[in-house]
């Protein structure tokens, strides 16, 4: 059985909608809106035995008591579905937005301590248009210090950042064109910046394999080191090469054959980035990550689930009376009926 360390959840269905017309995607009908049973439905039928569900990454301003109160609702949420449906589900917090450092700091203490979350996940940047800050602004300084003291795990997802141009074609939106390359951007951010040497505990997933990642790190490597970056050439590829990697939308021979001369095969990982897709679409690029491994099942048994297990030991062992039932938390799916977690 596979182990998706990719996977989202999307408790407001018309929120979700809007979000995606306004970069230049659709969210499969089929897949809105979103319930448990959506996501166990499209598991069972793609052999997932567990999957490890993350908030959508979406920019926002936003900061202060209400937005603290809806990221620990969210986190709370995804606890009780990781109790309510033991083995399926695994989950990683959502922090508010980072800028509010403080707020940041105690939910990664609630949501580790108290839920019992297999980690966080963060986005390339926070804010919008100029005010936007990558993942290693030294701002953000206190809250890799707390990750890296407690070895967290980290999904490092691009943010829909628009361009400063217009995405090009209607069927090449932000989450086509713009996603993969913000990637790449906070990853290369962290590395010249010494901050993935510095906070070298953290186990750091990026997502959709790096987007192009492996692809412009001997760039870094070279120019960035001639613009004054102290690390060395081979230290820059040395640090791009420390980070894992997800298969969600991205499993290609093409971009496989790239991996294997880029990473060994025990950093990647199975990720399916649903229900943000079809599953046709999962199917096309699942199918994909078994043809090229066909002949080293070892690697695609690792990939698809020791790997994960390795890196999430605790896989979704939710605990104390957050996701034991004692506290109750409901969310109303403005799609349809108002959907509570008893556990």
């Amino acid at each position: 059985m596979r182990i998706d360390v990719h996977h989202h959840f999307f408790l407001d269905a018309q929120k979700k909608a809007k979000q995606s017309s306004k970069v230049g995607f659709r969210t499969p009908d089929e897949n809105l809106p979103w319930r448990p049973q959506t996501s166990l439905a499209v598991m069972d039928n793609l052999g997932v035995q567990t999957a490890i569900l993350s908030p959508p990454p979406v920019s926002s301003n936003s900061s202060g008591p209400e937005a603290r109160a809806e990221v620990r609702q969210q986190n709370i949420h995804s606890s009780q579905l990781c109790a309510a449906y033991p083995g399926r589900f695994g989950f990683l917090a959502g922090l508010p937005l980072l800028d509010d450092v403080e707020g940041s700091l105690e939910e990664i203490a609630f949501s580790l301590d108290v839920l019992g979350a297999d980690g966080v996940t963060l986005m390339s940047s926070y804010g919008v248009g100029n005010s936007a800050k990558y993942i290693a602004d030294d701002m953000y300084d206190p809250i890799w210090e707390e990750l890296d003291r407690r070895h967290a795990v980290v999904l490092l997802h691009g943010a829909q950042t628009p361009s400063s141009t217009p995405y090009p074609h209607p069927l090449l939106g932000v989450p086509i064109s713009e996603v993969p390359n913000e990637t790449y951007k906070a990853a290369a951010h962290l590395v010249v910046s010494g901050k993935k040497r510095r906070f070298h505990n953290v186990n750091i997933i990026l997502t959709h394999l790096g987007g192009s990642t492996p692809f412009l790190a001997p760039r870094v490597a070279a120019l960035s080191h001639y613009m004054g970056c102290p690390l060395t050439p081979d230290e820059i590829i040395e640090d791009f090469k420390s980070f894992y990697f997800d298969t969600a939308l991205s499993a290609h021979e093409t971009t496989l054959a790239a991996m294997a001369t880029f990473v060994p095969s025990d950093r990647l990982l199975f990720g399916t980035d649903f229900p943000a897709v079809s599953i046709k679409s999962i199917r096309w690029y699942t199918g994909n990550l078994e043809n090229y491994f066909a002949e080293r099942p070892v690697d695609l048994a690792n990939i698809m689930r020791d790997n994960a297990l390795r890196l999430f030991p605790n896989l979704g062992k939710s605990r104390d009376q957050y996701s034991s039932g004692v506290y109750q938390v409901s969310d109303q799916l403005h799609d349809g009926p108002q959907c509570t977690v008893n556990l």
